[in-house]
């Protein structure tokens, strides 16, 4: 057991200054140097959760829920910068801050929260990538989820070639996903006139109580919890530097590096939406919530045997992304909040098994309906465990005793509140809207 069980390393090169970066590069450079956490962040952004969500929203209720996609993102970008802010600032993730600022009884708590968000993503992973494994190859859903055991391994070898290696193949495998949807979007001919208003937010998704429930399965799936305790930790593999000079440059690389990943990641979401909404939702077609319904519809509906085919393909290749970002973000929580680091293989082996275990028992009993209906709510459970990531990071960031010259400003703090109030009462509405429906 001593073997599987150790004291965190700080000089882990995942994790502490392991890229090359030199302060006597020209600015492009350092800049490029900075270039891959945000797009290893941005993978937990277009995961099957969003697939799913974005899905159901855009085949039910048209275009309407694209304000949501586009407050979500925004809302990321901001709490993604205050992620990177805090790690520059005092040189620890935030679940290490979590367990360095609140009583061990807190800390506990939240480090569950955490696990149970991470726990909920994977379901999504699992479900996700074994549907994309049915669609393609015609296996059975049961025989898909029992694949996606496998690829837990796929951190564990990708680690073995360095932290630049596994951003390389995230990266090279996203520029694909952009590829087949840039096709999809092409082949979807959506109406302009439609969708450019829908960018702003109705009134009805607050009103109506299913556009709420999927709304916040979009917020859920977009604003991930555990990418907060992901993107504070993998940051620190770039030499943050000791000077305040030096940490500010450090700052503003890094949130320009999550900000164009974080965009990207909008148009990915953005896509699927509207490939809903002009695919099926203009035709008539309002009840298509299955990934399955989707992949069956997209040729007779677009006339191309391409599409469907891409469809899959981009489903499995986001599964794939996700699996390696949630398996480092479950390394990092319970190294910070506990102050344990298992071996990589029990640690991956044993989330994914109890991801595994609910999606392949819900795969069998109520198939691919079962299945999309569990994976949307996982989204929503990630919505609900938002707060407890949230308000911490948010708290912590306005700290000048903690933060130093990097303090957010006021503006930035007051905008996080807003947006951490907002996810609390949008929470408040859905569970208030679920007691009076039940």
């Amino acid at each position: 057991m001593a073997a599987l069980l150790q004291n965190v390393d700080t000089s882990d090169p995942l994790r502490h200054g392991g890229v090359r970066y030199s302060r006597d590069w020209p600015a492009w450079r350092r800049l490029l140097a900075f270039f891959g956490p945000g797009y290893l962040v941005a993978v937990g952004y277009m995961d099957p959760g969003n697939w799913a969500t974005s899905l159901a929203g855009g085949s039910r209720f048209g275009y309407t829920l694209l304000s949501v996609v586009l407050l979500s993102s925004l809302m990321a970008i901001v709490l993604q910068s205050l992620a990177a802010r805090l790690a520059v600032a005092t040189g620890h993730d935030l679940a290490e801050v979590c367990r360095e600022a609140f009583p061990r009884w807190a800390s506990l708590g939240l480090w569950f929260m955490a696990e149970i968000a991470i726990i909920a993503t994977d379901i999504a992973e699992v479900i996700g990538t074994a549907i994309g494994i049915e669609l393609l190859f015609r296996w059975p859903l049961p025989l898909g989820i029992a694949i996606t055991t496998l690829d837990a391994l796929l951190l564990i070898a990708l680690q073995r070639f360095g932290f630049r290696t596994i951003e390389a193949v995230i990266i090279a495998i996203l520029a694909l996903i952009a590829v087949f949807f840039t096709i999809e979007f092409g082949l979807s001919h959506p109406d302009w006139t439609a969708l450019l208003p829908n960018l702003f937010p109705d009134r009805s998704i607050i009103t109506n109580p299913d556009m709420l429930y999927v709304a916040l399965g979009i917020l859920g799936a977009t604003v991930m919890p555990h990418n907060l305790y992901l993107h504070s930790s993998i940051i620190q593999t770039r030499p943050l530097g000791t000077t305040s000079d030096q940490r500010r440059e450090s700052l503003r690389y890094a949130t320009i590096d999550s900000t164009i990943a974080l965009s990207f990641a909008f148009l990915i979401n953005a896509a699927i939406l509207v490939l809903a909404a002009a695919g099926f939702h203009a035709v008539g077609r309002t009840d298509v919530v299955e990934l399955s319904d989707a992949y069956a519809l997209l040729e007779p509906l677009m006339g191309s045997k391409l599409a469907p085919t891409l469809f899959a393909l981009a489903l499995i290749a986001c599964g794939l992304n996700a699996t390696v970002t949630a398996t480092l973000a479950g390394q990092i929580v319970m190294e910070g909040f506990l102050r344990l680091r298992f071996s990589p293989v029990i640690r991956r082996l044993t989330t994914r098994l109890l991801a595994v275990l609910p999606a392949g028992w819900i795969a069998i009993s109520y198939g691919d309906a079962g299945a999309t209906a569990l994976l949307v709510l996982s989204q929503v459970v990630l919505s609900l465990q938002l707060p407890f990531a949230v308000i911490p990071l948010v708290a912590f960031t306005a700290q000048r005793k903690r933060m130093g010259t990097l303090t957010a400003p006021v503006w930035l703090t007051g905008l996080a509140g807003l947006i951490a109030a907002i996810i609390v009462l949008l929470n408040g509405l859905l569970i208030v809207s679920l007691w009076f429906t039940a």
